[in-house]
């Protein structure tokens, strides 16, 4: 399984806590250990979107990922 379908699983385990509080992520592509996401619906214009990318999303993926270096919005 490469990266990129490691990642896309674990954000599928991630995705309902989103999509509870009407928002959403997509995963753009992974570049060097580099995960770039875009947040979409609530998400994308919520003042705690940089929390919750570094708290929760990057911190998921670096545990069940070791490869994850960094999560980026773009």
């Amino acid at each position: 399984m490469s990266i990129k379908e490691k990642v896309e699983q674990t954000l599928n385990n991630i995705r309902p806590t989103l999509q509870a509080d009407g928002g959403d992520i997509q995963l753009v592509d992974v570049v060097d250990g580099i995960v770039k996401v875009r947040l979409t619906g609530a998400c994308s214009g919520c003042p705690m979107s940089q929390m919750t990318l570094s708290q929760g999303v990057e911190k998921a993926l670096k545990k069940e990922i070791p490869e994850v270096k960094k999560v980026e919005a773009v």
